[in-house]
């Protein structure tokens, strides 16, 4: 029985825990003051550049000030260049990303669940892990020629290590005890698979996607220099030739961009499959 007592101290804790409790609109401006931050340490180190540069601290010549650089993206922008070329090198990644993370996720999944699979084709991937991406250049322009082919198989090549490693470990580390707990409520294979399996390797597999894509943008740079006409590769060999750093630097930080859209764009369409987990991420 509880009496009024009780009543009003569970009123109270009840109370104090709304107080405690930050509101939807203290959120949302705790995570756009986060968003902000993000941007403060390349801000001020482009501020102190141009800084050094314009009162005679630095020459800037092979470095040039960041007013330069935005120069150069503007001009580019205003011409359409950065558009085409930047929409190439998407177009290449966004194929060979898929390509690699489908390969990865079929591979990764079969070397994970068999023991037999494993040992017949994980030698055999972890040794051509081991080639550099440098050396598959002459070997597909010879079988594929040096038009878009040899490009997104070269870029699929750089996704696919990543998201089979990243696969088959999280199928392999699996808790023993929660595939138990599954023959005990006597789960066939299938519903094992989706109702254990599946939610316990999505997180890992979100990270193992995301790596593959951060070493698509690496590999497409070595893609765009098979002899290709467009994408942001071509402005970085295109600077390097005419003697442009700031044309370099303009390519480098497209890059940086789009890479971290794509990123975003790729947490944000994953982020459903991992809403059920209880981390500490979600609440510092």
């Amino acid at each position: 029985m509880t009496g009024p007592a009780t009543s009003q101290a569970w009123s109270s804790h009840e109370g104090a825990a709304a107080l405690a409790a930050p509101t939807s609109t203290e959120k949302r401006r705790v995570f756009d003051w986060r968003i902000l931050l993000g941007f403060f340490l390349p801000v001020a180190i482009a501020l102190l550049w141009e800084a050094a540069v314009t009162f005679g601290f630095a020459e800037g010549r092979l470095v040039p000030p960041p007013s330069r650089i935005i120069a150069m993206l503007w001009g580019l922008a205003q011409t359409g260049e950065l558009w085409t070329h930047a929409w190439m090198t998407l177009w290449r990644v966004l194929v060979g990303f898929i390509i690699g993370a489908l390969s990865g996720i079929v591979l990764g999944a079969l070397s994970g669940s068999s023991q037999t699979l494993r040992q017949l084709l994980d030698p055999t991937l972890q040794a051509l892990r081991a080639i550099p991406s440098i050396a598959w250049v002459p070997l597909f322009i010879l079988w594929l020629g040096i038009f878009e082919a040899s490009k997104v198989a070269l870029i699929a090549v750089g996704v696919f290590f990543p998201v089979y490693l990243g696969i088959a470990g999280a199928i392999l580390s699996v808790d023993r005890k929660l595939v138990e707990v599954g023959h005990v409520f006597r789960l066939s294979r299938i519903q094992l698979a989706r109702r254990i399996l599946l939610p316990a390797v999505l997180p890992e597999a979100v990270i193992a996607l995301r790596s593959g894509l951060g070493l698509g943008f690496m590999f497409v740079v070595a893609a765009e220099f098979m002899g290709a006409s467009e994408g942001l590769g071509y402005l970085l060999v295109d600077g390097q030739q005419m003697g442009k750093p700031d044309q370099i630097l303009a390519a480098i930080i497209a890059f940086a961009i789009l890479g971290k859209l794509a990123d975003s764009l790729l947490l944000v369409a994953t982020k459903p499959l991992v809403r059920w987990q209880d981390t500490v991420r979600e609440r510092l």
